[in-house]
């Protein structure tokens, strides 16, 4: 199973790796897109510690450790609104164990 998870617009082309810095994409989908990119997301985190998401030039291949943070949040003041947020943090390079 391939770590890529493709955002819907994806195309294969050239595509640039970002692995520092700051990048910052929103994508607008349809309930169906929507849908299809998340199974491809769960099936990938259920599989592995590795994921790669993918658009239309870019790519962002990431390793990352237990736990997943979730985030939910809803507001109802000019329009209601719910916001789900899924925070991956870096695989460490080791363990906190040591002997002295």
């Amino acid at each position: 199973m391939s770590d890529r998870v493709n955002i819907p617009e994806d195309r294969d082309r050239d595509r640039r790796t970002i692995t520092d810095g700051f990048f910052e994409r929103e994508v607008y989908l349809s309930r169906t897109e929507t849908a299809a990119f998340l199974r491809d997301l769960a099936d990938q985190l259920e599989a592995d510690t590795r994921v790669t998401i993918t658009g239309d030039d870019w790519e962002i291949p990431f390793e990352y450790r237990d736990p997943i943070e979730v985030e939910i949040e809803f507001t109802a003041q000019r329009e209601r609104e719910l916001e789900l947020e899924l925070e991956f943090s870096e695989a460490s390079g080791g363990s906190d164990l040591s002997v002295r």
